[in-house]
This record gives C-alpha cells, sequence and structure tokens, in this order.
C-alpha cells in the first residue's frame, strides 16, 4: 500500500509540475525517480511470481510426491475394508446326511449419523424391525458418533430387503450365514450350536469350531456419504469356506434311541434320562441322547442346565451294572474262577457301621456266574474282598473309572473313584456293588464296550474313521467269560424285558439311590441298564439311564431294559446285524404262525419245525 501510495504522489506532483511550469524538477531528478518506479515494479512483480512458483511447487509436491498423509486423510472419508462373509463347514453323520448347514441370512444396519438427520423416518422403521420407537432413538442417540449399528441380524432376506425397500436414509443391509439343524432337539446335545457370530458354543460345533469356521475374507470398497458402495476397489483376502465334518453317528439310530428313551420318561413319569451307544470295536459312538433336550435352532430362552450333555458331563453311581466289572477283576486276578462257590447266607452282611442286602430275597449259596445273575450285593462284595486293594483301585481304573474318556466332547468328565490311600473300612465294598465311586453313561458304555471285544479298552471318538489304539485292561478269555455270564441276567435274571428276538442279548441291570446332600433320598433312584448285542460277536456297547421315574417302577430291568430292547431291535436291523441265536427266532416265527391257523393248533415237534420253515422260506 505504502508503494502505491508513493506512486500516486510522485505523479501528483509531476502533473501539478508541468501545468504551473513552476516547481518543477530538474531533467537528473526526473530519470531517477523514473528509475526507482520501474525498480519497484519489478521487485513487486518478481515477488508476486516467485510466490506462484511456490504456490505451483507447493501444489505438485501435494499432489504428485508427498501425497501419502492427504491420500490417507481422503480414503478414510470414502474407503473401507468390508468383510466377506464365509460359510460354515457342514456337519453330516457317517452316511452323509446333512445334521448342521449354514444357510445365507440378512443383516440390516444402519448409520446413525445419517439415519438421525432424518428422525422423521424413525418411528417407521422401528415399526419394521419390531422395536418400539423410543428404544430405536434412544441406540442411535447412544451411537451417534459412529457409522455402524446393528439392527436386525440374521433374517431372511425377503424380510431384510422389505425393510430395505422403505428407502430409509442410513439403513442397509449385509449378507451373514446362520446355522440351521434339521434334526432339532434329537441332536442338540450332540451338535451344540453356534451364536450370533456363527461361532460353536457348545457341543461338536465347539469341539470343532476352528476346522469348521473357515476363515472370512476382506475387499476395499468406495462409499459415498450415505454409505452406500459405489465401487469395489480391490480383493484384499479371499474368504476361505469352512470344513465338513463327518460324524460316527448315524441320524436313524440317533432318532430311534430319543424316540424310545422320551417314550420311556413319559411313561415312567421321570426327570430325565441319557442313552448312549457305541461300537465296541472302534468306539465310534452312533448314538447319544438326552433329556429334557431343547431346539438348537432357537436357543434363546432355553435354561443352560437343558443345554448340558449329561451323557458325558453328569455323574451317577453305577449300582448293580458295576459288578460284571468286579468279576472280569477277580477273574483276571485268579482269586476266583467261574465255579468258585458264593455263600450269601443269610442275605445281609454287616460292613463295619453298615449291613448289605441282597434284594428282594436270601440267594444262599451261589457260583460267580450266580452272583451276577442274581445280582447279588453280598456275593459282589465277599469276591472283592479276595482281590487285593490296589489291584482291584488298577482294574476299575483301567476300565476308565477316574479318568477321562478323551472323546474330545466340550466338557466330559472324569468321575470319581477315590484311590486306596482314602478308602475307609467299607470303600471297596460297596464300590464292588456300585456305590462309593461316580461314572458318567459314556464312562459305562466305554467299560462294557472293553467287555464286549475281548478286554480292550477302545477311546470313544464322534468322528467317523478315527480310532486310536486300545490297550488290554482284561485277558480275552476272561471278557468273554464274563459276557456269557451276563447272557444270564436276560434269560434267568431280572432283564428279560432287554431279550431281542434272534440275538443272545448280554447286559447287566442296575438300581442306584440318588444321593443328596448328606446321605440319599429315600424314594428316589437312578434305573439303568447296559449291556453288549450280539453277544457271541459283540457290535454295539447301549447304557440307559432314566433319573427318577415315579410311576411305581424303578428297577433297571423294569425300566431301562425296554428301551434297550426297542432301541437295538432297531439299531440292529438298520446296521445290518445278523442274528445269532436263530433257534429262538424260528420258535417266535413258529408260534406266530400257530396263532394265525386259528382251530389247527401245532401240538408236535413236526409241526413247529414246518412252521418255522415256512416262515423262513414262504
Amino acid at each position: 500500500m505504502k508503494l502505491v501510495d508513493a506512486l500516486r504522489d510522485a505523479l501528483r506532483r509531476r502533473a501539478a509540475g508541468r501545468k504551473n511550469g513552476a516547481g518543477a524538477p530538474p531533467r537528473k531528478s526526473r530519470n531517477r525517480a523514473q528509475f526507482n518506479l520501474r525498480g519497484r515494479l519489478r521487485l513487486v512483480v518478481g515477488t508476486l511470481g516467485l510466490c506462484a512458483v511456490a504456490l505451483v511447487g507447493r501444489a505438485v509436491d501435494l499432489q504428485l510426491i508427498d501425497n501419502a498423509f492427504y491420500r490417507q486423510k481422503a480414503d478414510a472419508r470414502i474407503l473401507r475394508e468390508i468383510p466377506i462373509p464365509t460359510s460354515r463347514g457342514m456337519i453330516t453323520d457317517r452316511n452323509g446326511e446333512p445334521l448342521a448347514v449354514s444357510t445365507p441370512v440378512e443383516s440390516v444396519w444402519s448409520n446413525p449419523r445419517e439415519l438421525l438427520k432424518a428422525p422423521d423416518r424413525i418411528p417407521e422403521l422401528a415399526r419394521a424391525i419390531g422395536i418400539s420407537a423410543d428404544e430405536l432413538t434412544r441406540k442411535l442417540t447412544q451411537k451417534a458418533d459412529k457409522e455402524f449399528l446393528y439392527l436386525k441380524r440374521r433374517i431372511n432376506p425377503v424380510e431384510a430387503q422389505k425393510i430395505l425397500a422403505l428407502k430409509i436414509p442410513g439403513v442397509f443391509s449385509q449378507r451373514e450365514y446362520r446355522r440351521f439343524y434339521p434334526q432339532g432337539e434329537a441332536m442338540a446335545h450332540i451338535l451344540g450350536f453356534t451364536n450370533v457370530d456363527d461361532k460353536g458354543q457348545e457341543g461338536v460345533e465347539l469341539a470343532f469350531d476352528e476346522w469348521l469356521r473357515g476363515q472370512p475374507g476382506a475387499e476395499k470398497v468406495i462409499r459415498d456419504r450415505r454409505g452406500r458402495i459405489v465401487e469395489n476397489v480391490d480383493l484384499v483376502r479371499a474368504a476361505v469356506p469352512g470344513k465338513d465334518i463327518t460324524l460316527s453317528i448315524d441320524r436313524r439310530i440317533q432318532f430311534l434311541a430319543y424316540k424310545e428313551l422320551r417314550n420311556a420318561l413319559v411313561e415312567n413319569k421321570a426327570a430325565g434320562g441319557s442313552i448312549v451307544i457305541m461300537d465296541v470295536n472302534t468306539g465310534e459312538i452312533l448314538a447319544m441322547a438326552n433329556l429334557p433336550s431343547y431346539n438348537p435352532n432357537a436357543v434363546n430362552g432355553a435354561p443352560a442346565d437343558v443345554r448340558r450333555n449329561r451323557a458325558v458331563t453328569d455323574l451317577v453311581e453305577p449300582g448293580s451294572t458295576m459288578k460284571p466289572l468286579t468279576i472280569a477283576t477277580a477273574l483276571n486276578a485268579g482269586v476266583v474262577t467261574p465255579e468258585t462257590r458264593v455263600d450269601t447266607n443269610p442275605g445281609y452282611m454287616a460292613v463295619g457301621r453298615f449291613t448289605i442286602r441282597d434284594v428282594p430275597r436270601n440267594n444262599g449259596v451261589l457260583d460267580v456266574t450266580g452272583v451276577i445273575t442274581r445280582s447279588s450285593n453280598i456275593g459282589a462284595a465277599k469276591i472283592a474282598a479276595r482281590v487285593p486293594n490296589k489291584t482291584f483301585y488298577d482294574s476299575v481304573h483301567g476300565f476308565g473309572y477316574g479318568s477321562s474318556p478323551s472323546s474330545g466332547f466340550p466338557g466330559e468328565s472324569s468321575g470319581v473313584l477315590p484311590p486306596p490311600s482314602r478308602w475307609s473300612g467299607s470303600s471297596k465294598t460297596t464300590m464292588s456293588y456300585g456305590y462309593g465311586l461316580s461314572v458318567t453313561p459314556l464312562q459305562i458304555a466305554r467299560a462294557y464296550s472293553a467287555l464286549g471285544n475281548g478286554g480292550r479298552l477302545v477311546t470313544p471318538t464322534f468322528v467317523k474313521g478315527q480310532q486310536s489304539e486300545a490297550p488290554q485292561v482284561v485277558r480275552p478269555e476272561i471278557a468273554h467269560e464274563v459276557v456269557r455270564m451276563m447272557e444270564t441276567v436276560v434269560t434267568l435274571g431280572g432283564a428279560k424285558q432287554a431279550a431281542v428276538l434272534g440275538y443272545h442279548v448280554a447286559g447287566k441291570t442296575g438300581t442306584a439311590r440318588k444321593a443328596s446332600r448328606g446321605g440319599y433320598d429315600p424314594g428316589h433312584y437312578f434305573a439303568l441298564f447296559a449291556g453288549v448285542v450280539p453277544a457271541t460277536n459283540p457290535r454295539f456297547a447301549t447304557v440307559i439311564v432314566i433319573n427318577d421315574p415315579q410311576a411305581g417302577k424303578y428297577y433297571g430291568g423294569l425300566v431301562s431294559a425296554p428301551v434297550y430292547r426297542a432301541v437295538m431291535e432297531g439299531a440292529l436291523r438298520l446296521m445290518d446285524v445278523p442274528p445269532d441265536d436263530i433257534e429262538t427266532w424260528l420258535a417266535e416265527q413258529a408260534k406266530a404262525e400257530a396263532k394265525k391257523n386259528t382251530g389247527k393248533p401245532v401240538s408236535t415237534q413236526a409241526q413247529v419245525a414246518a412252521a418255522a420253515a415256512a416262515a423262513v422260506h414262504p
């Protein structure tokens, strides 16, 4: 400004001098003034030029050379890295039938900043997603400084499109996956479930979560100011789908076991129950069901107690199902033989301050087989007394009691088997017939599988084809002998209702009082049955536990044995296991033919044989 004012004054004085003809500066002074003016103008122009060059240089530097900072700032406004969802691996049964599949769903979300600019549309959106306008406003206000808020997750794509069709500002949807379980309650405790983020929470879903879940991908996109994707920029990471897994479970046997267990609970007014079916040679679990159950497709509201897989987590005293293991231990130790006589008179025996009894009667003198057939508590106690404490403990522990079954199932229990150092004077006596130790139904099934496969203790597994080494816990001839003894329980003893037509069944009943704080709860029992079939070449070890039957019957032979027969009849047929008791089957077929021929009774052996032959070869 000073330079401009100086120029104006100089020009004004010059004009005045010319006009008046007086006071005009000399010629030399005029030349000097003109030179100073031109120099100043050059200085101004040069300064402005340098500023322009500096500005252009800075612009070039920012735009072309050192642009990372401002590019980052710009990208932060429009460029986003979004996840690419991936499907979870499918779970199938041993025959390839789907048990758990992932289905595509949509999740509706909003940009709270954008949505809050249209408050008049919030009530309409609240009605569409099924919540109150006040609640939606509160959620949006809490996230007002954010750009993402889920409104409704994992819904049907059609429902999501209806919400998007409202064209409410700041409302969008994205693809996700939701787990679906076709078998529902029947398979709930095995499969478990996933949470809202599709991560395994229980059962097989949790045990094999890393294998099943896969790896989500990611891509860079450009969003406009409303949050809409306008361009896909780059694939950062490709999505990797989860891997499938084939379980050892047979869907058909599983549903059969679940159905028969449910019928038994209704008939006996029981509080709950569990069933385990295991392949004695491979350790594969073919079925495992628990009641009460829940729907894994709608887990919300199901209490944690119902979601627990009680067949692997809950403990029960095994009762008389322990006696075959006691006999196997004594035979393997060489302290008795099958012909050894045991005097159980007079039907009761004092052990310390306790008295043990045989129910329902005094069994007199029994051989070792008779102890199992009659389920004699006194006989089992007297036989166990002949076995050294450490030998008895090591043998029972060798059958898997007191240690984890190692099936890989989350939360499986090791049970309770006190070591000899913690025994009292009556500990071994009570353990010999199933009290003073606690096991899970899975552990019982595993122990009986060892009896069924020649004394080898297999590791239970839920994965088809997964096997491990099986240690020998008793000599093969001992295991076969005990199985033969258990056959008499079904043919002569208290488990006649477990008989399966056409098959030799070896099993043992059990009735255990329910423990409560400070003792046992009168009138409350666990009814058990454990068995292997076919007895001549065992394939399946099965255990049934009914919790607290209250319909008048509580013995294992009356409550659990009928469930065993119903389930095994179907399982043997479904697995194409050939009969090993043809004679009994033919006799029953002959009787059936005789009943059809009314008025023509079958009276001779020849007629029975003829009818049997006709039944086999019509």
